[in-house]
């Protein structure tokens, strides 16, 4: 349960005993917190007790009185809002002298609301719980936002240092080729080109991955709904990986026995299905297997990806579908990626009415499970927008 803590600014000892009784048992369920939130009330008797209060310890929600003994209601708004930085309460405005003009001073001073004496108890609730609402909405705004500068600086660390060492790599290669004399072994020169390739190939990665979760982030993006076949997105998938696995021995299969269909944008399922095939050949240990298993039931779809890889740890599964998210430890040390894949998998399998999840056993394997929904959900349809 959340509580917010609401200071009460009034001289009149039976009103501030009035605004207790009201708030001090109500409860309201707001949207933008979990549970329950409830009040609880702080009294001060003129603006100069009030503004001590706020210096000792700041409320959420202020309910200011017009006409007060000494400094005035309107006056301590001014004191309030020339600090800097400025207050992070909402104050609403309670008078018996309700007029336009009084209204206007007051939120020009940073007034939220105006409250009109006298009122009941049910008007006195009614403006809080909108007050409070405005509140934690500002509050979840300013943390997204937060958040978003913090994504933003991560993103800019993780192209930094998964970009600086393939570049020093490449020219390095490219010097030790400049260098070589005309005649020299064909297969030292093929040899540095491969590695550029290897190299040019990750930095590929990457950059897809990156203009993946941007599309996905900026909550709109084209796509072309289909009625498809999970089978062939999945058959696409193993046949890309085929070459490696056959390098290292690694037995592919996919056991479908009936059509998959589900209605999806084709690039979006292809994501889904290399990410989760990919990664469990990379993962994989020589000679292991990958086994891919589709099906469908009560109108939701599911693939199941198992290998024989390495595993995971228990702390690293809860963190595994993060963003930049990389499990570095002597297993992984030399395997590239970039901390993105499993987390744009998260985020397509959640926006078509599913989830991803894993379960693994370090040394034994790990067994990732995605459910779709076969028909597209109303969070799909709004966040596609329509062909030119």
């Amino acid at each position: 349960m959340t509580t917010l803590k609401v200071l009460i600014v009034e001289d009149e000892l039976t009103m501030r005993a009035a605004v207790r009784r009201a708030l001090e048992r109500h409860q309201v369920t707001l949207p933008e917190v979990e549970g329950a939130c409830r009040f609880e009330v702080l009294e001060a008797g003129s603006a100069e007790d009030g503004l001590a209060i706020i210096d000792a310890s700041p409320p959420d929600l202020v309910l200011l009185d017009h006409q007060l003994p000494g400094m005035s209601g309107v006056e301590l708004l001014a004191v309030l809002a020339a600090r800097q930085p400025a207050p992070e309460f909402l104050t609403v405005m309670m008078t018996a002298y309700a007029t336009l003009e009084n209204a206007v001073l007051a939120t020009k001073r940073g007034a939220e609301d105006f409250l009109a004496k006298p009122f009941t108890p049910d008007e006195l609730r009614a403006v809080v719980d909108k007050t409070a609402r405005h509140l934690l909405v500002t509050r979840e705004a300013r943390r997204l936002a937060r958040e978003k500068s913090q994504v933003r600086f991560q993103l800019l660390s993780v192209i930094v240092h998964e970009l600086k060492a393939p570049l020093n790599a490449i020219q390095g290669y490219l010097w030790i080729l400049k260098d070589l004399p005309p005649a020299d072994d064909p297969a030292v020169q093929e040899k540095a080109i491969d590695r550029c390739l290897v190299r040019i190939e990750g930095m590929r990665k990457l950059v897809m991955d990156l203009l993946d979760m941007t599309r996905l982030e900026s909550g709109q993006k084209r796509r072309d709904l289909a009625a498809l076949d999970l089978r062939e997105s999945a058959r696409s998938a193993l046949d890309s990986v085929a070459p490696e696995a056959a390098k290292r021995g690694i037995q592919l299969n996919l056991e479908a026995p009936e059509v998959v269909p589900v209605t999806a944008d084709r690039g979006e399922m292809d994501i889904v299905m290399n990410n989760l095939v990919t990664n469990a050949v990379k993962y994989n240990r020589d000679g292991g297997r990958v086994d891919v298993t589709l099906s469908r039931s009560a109108g939701r779809a599911r693939i199941v990806v198992a290998d024989t890889g390495i595993g995971l740890a228990p702390e690293d599964q809860a963190r595994l579908f993060g963003e930049f998210v990389r499990i570095r430890n002597d297993q992984t040390r030399d395997i590239a990626g970039s901390g993105l894949g499993l987390s744009i998998l998260r985020k397509l399998a959640r926006l078509y009415g599913g989830d991803a999840t894993v379960t693994s056993t370090p040394g034994v394997g790990s067994t990732f499970t995605v459910e779709l929904s076969c028909e597209p959900t109303a969070a799909l349809l709004e966040s596609t927008l329509a062909e030119a």
